[in-house]
């Protein structure tokens, strides 16, 4: 290494926020407007880290600042880096582009000074006149490649010319083997399990943890599980190692953990998810009931509250974020009954948190050909309250009162009064936040279940 200074460069970010539209995938897109460097030019919502910030942090408050949407960090996925020189100046920079397909609120014009509009494209189609180095970034993006270099020449044009010379240079990343596990995580599993000969892609469709079943070389078969967040990580890890254990045979078994590709590797059981399915009336009602017992042993699985137990933050602070995303797709009336469950839910006495699968669903639970039912997925896992783990399952007791009983009976008790209106308080905000979730991004199935929820719940005029 030379004794000259080293070379540093400034960072910026760009946030890629992706929508699934009529036409396949869209992306938004800003025109800046005002003194500020390619004016009159589309771009992705952007900027400059501040002193001592992260990237992660950076795109998230760009987001809010330009776009006001809400952006979790678990929901925030890296795409492309591009190293970048302008055509102006001698100086170049590095560009990090981050995905997100999941957010709060409606994008709109936020700084009206810096920006004169706004609005989604296809990737095939993007708006023009666009300032060449985004459009570098996304040419890797929609390419699936991991970087590019954007040198431009002095005298070159700031916007992106079809009919140009393109300087971009996309790089490609490691080749994949036939396996398609990236190096780390077939490392991880065969530090577990040995060579493994199979590796199949089994992840959910929507955008977020990434799940393998492999095989082993002596014909053994386990899940290989990558989480999109170091979030859904921790949690995952603590539930299968202090709570799943009560549940037997009926939820899968950690085997091991890594915190550095924030994997894990569980046994395999055997089944179908019931998602989707036309169950024979007996046969729900007794999944139903199994259900309700294994919930009960989760509930029931520790004694004690957090070593901190902390009530839950007012439930008006995240309706009113959902409700301003969701207000447009609301019936007559819904908005009224969540703003009064909202101020029924913090009128309520301060509930028992208990240990929770976080998300008890159909989608998640496995039926096998002996009739017995398992769990799994427990990444959503947390102390919450007991109902909070009937929110969803209340949708397929709509109109069927026996399926209820039957969850109930698995239980092993009635719910209490105030149960009852704090179960109602909270289907009714999870229908409003998957109204919000459903329409921006294209998931009809998740938007159907909200309407469902919130029709039922004003026929019955609760709370």
């Amino acid at each position: 290494m030379s004794g000259s200074a080293r070379h540093t460069v400034p960072v910026d970010v760009h946030l890629i926020l992706r929508r699934d539209g009529l036409t396949g995938p869209e992306v938004l897109l800003s025109r800046r407007a005002g003194p500020v460097y390619a004016t009159g030019l589309w771009h992705l919502p952007s900027g400059h880290l501040d002193p001592g910030e992260d990237m992660v942090a950076a795109v998230i408050r760009e987001a809010r600042e330009e776009t006001g949407v809400l952006i979790a960090v678990e929901d925030v996925t890296a795409a492309v880096t591009v190293h970048h020189r302008p055509p102006r100046g001698t100086g170049s920079r590095i560009g990090v582009f981050f995905e997100v397909r999941r957010w709060s609120g409606l994008p709109r014009v936020r700084e009206p000074d810096r920006c004169d509009g706004m609005g989604w494209y296809p990737l095939g189609a993007l708006a023009e006149p666009m300032v060449a180095y985004c459009r570098a970034g996304l040419d890797a993006y929609r390419a699936g490649l991991p970087a590019a270099v954007h040198f431009q020449q002095p005298g070159d044009l700031i916007e992106f010319a079809p009919d140009g010379v393109d300087p971009t240079l996309l790089l490609a990343g490691p080749s994949a083997d036939a396996m398609e596990l990236p190096c780390l995580l077939r490392e991880f599993a065969e530090r577990t399990v040995g060579p493994i000969t199979e590796a199949v892609d089994v992840s959910w469709a929507r955008p977020g943890s990434r799940v393998w079943r492999i095989t082993g070389s002596g014909g053994g078969t386990w899940y290989l599980k990558r989480h999109r967040a170091v979030g859904f990580h921790t949690r995952e890890v603590a539930a299968y190692r202090m709570w799943a254990p009560a549940l037997g045979h009926h939820a899968p078994r950690l085997v091991a953990a890594d915190t550095a590709t924030q994997a894990v590797v569980i046994t395999a059981l055997a089944g179908r998810s019931p998602h989707g399915m036309v169950l024979d009336p007996a046969v729900e009602v007794l999944v139903q009931r199994e259900l309700g017992r294994l919930a009960a042993a989760l509930h029931h699985c520790t004694p004690d509250e957090p070593d901190q137990p902390v009530s839950p933050d007012p439930a008006s602070d995240k309706v009113l974020r959902h409700l301003e995303a969701a207000r447009p797709h609301l019936a007559d009336g819904d908005e009224e009954l969540v703003l009064a469950a909202a101020r029924t839910y913090d009128g309520l006495p301060r509930p028992e948190l208990v240990p929770t699968h976080g998300d008890l669903q159909y989608r998640n639970v496995l039926l096998a050909d002996d009739g017995e039912v398992r769990l799994f997925d427990f990444e959503r896992s947390e102390y919450a309250t007991r109902t909070r783990d009937m929110v969803r399952l209340s949708d397929t007791w709509a109109g069927r009162p026996e399926l209820r009983a039957a969850f109930l009976g698995g239980y092993g008790r009635p719910l209490t009064p105030t149960e009852v209106v704090r179960l109602d308080c909270e289907a009714a905000f999870d229908s409003v936040a998957g109204i919000a979730y459903g329409h921006s991004h294209h998931d009809p199935e998740v938007v159907e279940r909200g309407r469902r929820t919130l029709r039922r719940l004003r026929t019955a005029r609760r709370p």
